[in-house]
């Protein structure tokens, strides 16, 4: 007993200060959809185009994800961390000429620019927390330091709120209607409320930066990585059945994830009707507000219930077998998702929020999966390939939107489909059976 906490003392501090970055970039996810709603009013942008904020996010993810895993290759993983941070810092900081200049272009640059260090971040801490300690205990590691983002994607969505969103909502017609000093202080002010924000994000990456750089961090398998001097490649990673399914997995994963999450206020208020209206004000006290108010009070809700079937979830799995848990996860999230397509009102409602609590421990635990088995030498590079799947959620919430152009509800055939297929994948596709030809 005593040998084996010996061995996992030197992990403690790293593995503690890895935690901290699953927190930072669900902060930098979460605000998001407060910079959609921002810019509208602040660059004078109709819904569509302020939608591009999503787009230039999950670019930097899926240009940086390769490079990120070259690098950490060769320069370890504290490098690696280190180069994520100094970029989600440096494009946090360019919020502040950004909102200065009112450029569109220019603010999405900064997000470009957080993102790509959160593709560092992400490809190596993922892989990170899944090598410091026991290779059996490996999806419990990931999904406990994940439950760290689920705490962060609840406080996104409160940071805009209180230090961004002002305290009146004008139209793009309101404004229009306004003369145009009036209008342009309005916009003015709406941009510039972008900066305190991202400025005290940059400065509490920066602190963690200097932490990183200031503890002696292991770099597992290096040696091991180095001894074998062959330098796996895509190619190689290609072979591994596994991996590749893991990877498909992870893009239907983010995919049905980010449709839901974008789309959840236009389902719930497509769903609704007067009668539930009354209902939910007789539960909440709603007198006055709208039903799109009431929809992101839900979609808040929504948020939590992500966070706690994380928790729960990592505390099933130091019971049960991880995948078993993303099992059981999965096939609710297919159940759940059914029902709301087949019902509609408040039930459907009530679903789609229950959704998000299975949601919550996929993207770790398919991870997890995905480069469980593979050698120090194809770990980084297979760890990027899984981060690059994250474009899964700047191509799929599009179908799903044309989709409702029909019928609102064929909207929700994304997400059945993609947690179809990662229920086969927990179930069958997962198994590790060497480098063989998926063919």
């Amino acid at each position: 007993m005593s040998s084996t906490s010996t061995q996992r003392n030197p992990y403690l501090l790293p593995f503690a200060l890895v935690c901290s970055l699953f927190f930072l970039w669900g902060i930098a996810n979460s605000l998001n959809g407060s910079l959609v709603k921002q810019f509208q009013t602040a660059l004078d942008l109709n819904r569509g185009q302020a939608g591009i904020v999503d787009s230039a996010f999950y670019l930097g993810y899926f240009i940086f994800a390769i490079p990120a895993g070259i690098f950490m290759r060769r320069f370890g993983y504290k490098r690696g961390i280190l180069a994520g941070l100094l970029l989600y810092a440096a494009g946090a900081l360019l919020f502040y000429p950004a909102a200065g200049l009112r450029v569109y272009a220019f603010f999405l640059f900064a997000l470009f620019t957080i993102a790509s260090g959160l593709a560092f971040l992400e490809t190596a801490a993922n892989l990170y927390v899944t090598v410091l300690g026991d290779k059996k205990e490996a999806e419990w590691r990931i999904n406990f330091a994940q439950s760290f983002n689920g705490i962060s994607i609840i406080l996104g969505p409160a940071i805009g709120s209180f230090f961004i969103f002002s305290g009146t909502d004008y139209s793009r017609e309101e404004l229009a209607a306004m003369p145009f000093e009036q209008s342009e202080a309005i916009r003015i002010a709406e941009a510039l409320a972008t900066r305190g924000p991202y400025l005290a994000i940059a400065a509490l990456v920066l602190f963690v930066a200097f932490l990183f750089w200031r503890t002696k961090m292991p770099e597992v398998g290096r040696e091991e990585e180095q001894t074998l001097g062959k330098k796996a490649s895509v190619g190689d990673l290609l072979r591994h059945r596994h991996l590749v399914l893991g990877v498909l997995a992870q893009f239907a994963n983010v995919g049905a994830q980010v449709t839901l999450w974008s789309y959840f206020v236009d389902l719930k208020m497509g769903f609704s009707n007067e009668t539930h209206l009354g209902v939910v004000q007789s539960i909440y006290p709603f007198e006055g507000k709208t039903m799109k108010q009431i929809a992101g009070f839900h979609a808040s809700f929504a948020m939590i219930l992500f966070m706690l079937g994380r928790f729960l979830g990592t505390w099933l799995m130091s019971r049960y077998e991880a995948r078993r848990v993303l099992v059981w996860y999965s096939i609710g999230a297919v159940g759940l998702v059914v029902l709301a397509y087949f019902t509609g009102g408040l039930v459907a409602v009530i679903c789609l929020m229950l959704t998000y609590f299975c949601q919550s421990i996929m993207f770790p635990t398919i991870f997890a999966l995905a480069t469980k088995g593979l050698p120090p030498a194809e770990g980084k590079l297979a760890s990027s390939l899984v981060i690059m799947a994250i474009v899964g959620g700047a191509i799929l919430p599009p179908l799903g939107g044309w989709l409702s152009h029909f019928e609102l509800k064929y909207l929700l055939l994304v997400p059945l489909v993609c947690f179809v297929f990662v229920v086969w994948y927990v179930a069958r596709g997962y198994a590790v059976r060497g480098a063989a030809d998926i063919s």
